[in-house]
């Protein structure tokens, strides 16, 4: 498959990016950010520009990609809503309506969160805006999922770009850790994330719904056989 990825700077885009390169599966991924990667592979083609969701600017053609992996965010840690809608639901969105009109048959993962607010009307901004989010994109004329893991253990290395998370994750490593061994559907790793994201968009995947909690996100990463 080849593959268009938002978000690759991040945590969790880093480990997508990382999984994608080292799948048989995928041939081609492109990259597309503000911030340059320091990544050189084969497979890797990366534009840069200010403007994530121009696609004119970075030279996409929807119909020569089967997926879409959306992980682009921002934390809504002191942020109005109209900020965050800002980033979070226009900026998705963008994105996301002129590849479902030139390719329909297109997967697009979006990484939500746990505790997304589906109504759209509960008291947390964040997830009244993630839930709209959420809303918006199932109703494109594409193959949508939306991921929403838990806590995110980061694994192979891979670093939250957040300050404050990164202090978080080292603070509360053990913890995880621990979390893991007793509760495991509370508590999905980066890796996880990426192959999952790669199993949805494998065509023949049995996929238990459209919106896939962390118990369905690691059963679906556990799956994918890597080759490399």
């Amino acid at each position: 498959m080849n593959v268009i990825l938002f978000g690759a700077t991040g945590m969790i885009g880093r480990s997508v990016l990382r999984e994608c390169l080292r799948d048989d599966s995928v041939e081609t991924v492109l990259a597309i950010g503000r911030s340059p990667l320091g990544v050189s592979h084969p497979k890797l083609r990366e534009h840069v520009q200010d403007d994530p969701s121009d696609l004119a600017a970075a030279g996409v053609d929807p119909a020569a990609y089967d997926a879409c992996f959306f992980c682009l965010g921002v934390s809504s840690v002191g942020m109005k809503e109209e900020a965050y809608r800002r980033v979070t639901y226009d900026l998705t969105l963008a994105v996301a309506r002129p590849l479902a009109a030139a390719n329909p048959g297109m997967t697009f993962v979006y990484v939500s969160g746990e505790g997304t607010d589906s109504t759209e009307r509960g008291r947390l901004m964040w997830a009244r805006v993630k839930g709209r989010t959420e809303n918006a994109l199932l109703e494109l004329p594409f193959r949508a999922y939306m991921f929403r893991p838990g806590i995110v253990q980061p694994v192979r290395g891979v670093p939250s770009k957040t300050r404050l998370y990164r202090t978080l994750y080292a603070v509360t490593a053990p913890l995880i850790r621990l979390l893991r061994r007793i509760a495991p559907n509370l508590v999905t790793s980066s890796e996880e994330m990426g192959r999952a994201m790669i199993a949805v968009a494998t065509p023949g995947t049995e996929v238990p719904g459209h919106v896939l909690r962390p118990a369905d996100i690691n059963r679906l990463g556990a799956g994918v056989t890597r080759h490399n």
